[in-house]
């Protein structure tokens, strides 16, 4: 055999060579795409599952009649915000021009005041108030056709600096409570004026976003605790509304919302992630 000849016979069979690596990689690489396909399609079924079942009370119980609402997310933040302005509730019987209110002494006052006077308060026209706070401006209109002894009140414990410097303690972001609630000096959120007064509700009444409201701890426990209403208020006619808020100020209370709350209370329940302070309560 001569010396080219030599040389054709070993460069073919080092092709040959060659080519069987490459047959034996390509066979390789096409194991490794069928094992990775088969990967990513048990992940999809697993999380097709657990998006199915995520949110469910009770672990996916059957016998819920429909879907739950959507929950707040782990950072608690509302799932969504309704943005249409709930109707300022009115009463069916409107009330006198004037009206006696009574402020009985009620538990210590988290912070020195006076209880407001009673006698021949008015209950006509309303009353501007804005909220000076950490997170900005809230504008509320106090309503006294609605409940003249709850505006009294607050007009009361505002112009004495009452609110001043007082933190709002709580914030509810599920679906169906959405609130602010301040009036604490405390903070702690037991805190109160040092007085009490009467609801002034009726079967009627109904709460959303933009409504104004006195926070209790029962029938005719009114003190200096209110909450506003930033999205749901599905709450049963025991609070007494006083007021609105105004489009500006929802614009803050929705900001504080979206930052959070610590949960403290229940998942949905806690305190604003970002503290909120009332700095000035302004009559007028």
């Amino acid at each position: 055999m001569t010396t080219n000849q030599v040389r054709r016979e070993a460069a073919k069979r080092k092709l040959e060579h060659q080519q069987k690596r490459r047959a034996e990689r390509a066979r390789r690489r096409q194991r490794v795409a069928i094992i990775t396909s088969a990967s990513v399609v048990v992940v999809v079924v697993v999380a097709v599952v657990l998006l199915s079942t995520v949110g469910m009370p009770g672990g996916g119980d059957d016998t819920a009649a429909a879907p739950p609402p959507a929950e707040p997310t782990a950072a608690g933040t509302p799932a969504s915000i309704p943005t249409e302005l709930a109707a300022l509730p009115a009463r069916p019987t409107p009330l006198p021009a004037t009206v006696s209110c009574d402020y009985p002494a009620d538990g210590e006052a988290a912070k020195p005041v006076q209880p407001p006077a009673g006698a021949d308060i008015s209950a006509e026209g309303t009353v501007p108030v804005t909220l000076q706070t950490s997170a900005g401006a809230v504008p509320l209109t106090l309503d006294r056709a609605l409940a003249p002894c709850a505006v009294n009140s607050f007009v009361s414990l505002a112009q004495q600096g009452y609110y001043d410097a007082t933190t709002c303690h709580r914030l509810t972001t599920d679906p169906g409570l959405q609130v602010l609630q301040c009036g604490d000096p405390s903070g702690t959120g037991s805190g109160g004026p040092g007085y009490s007064f009467a609801d002034e509700v009726f079967p009627e009444l109904t709460y959303g976003r933009g409504i104004l409201a006195m926070a209790n701890a029962g029938p005719n426990t009114n003190g200096s605790q209110f909450f506003m209403v930033y999205g749901d208020g599905e709450l049963p006619p025991n609070y007494t509304a006083f007021g609105t808020i105004s489009p500006e100020g929802l614009q803050v209370i929705d900001e504080i919302a979206h930052r959070g709350q610590d949960g403290a209370n229940s998942p949905g329940d806690g305190a604003p992630v970002e503290p909120v302070t009332i700095e000035q309560a302004v009559v007028g």
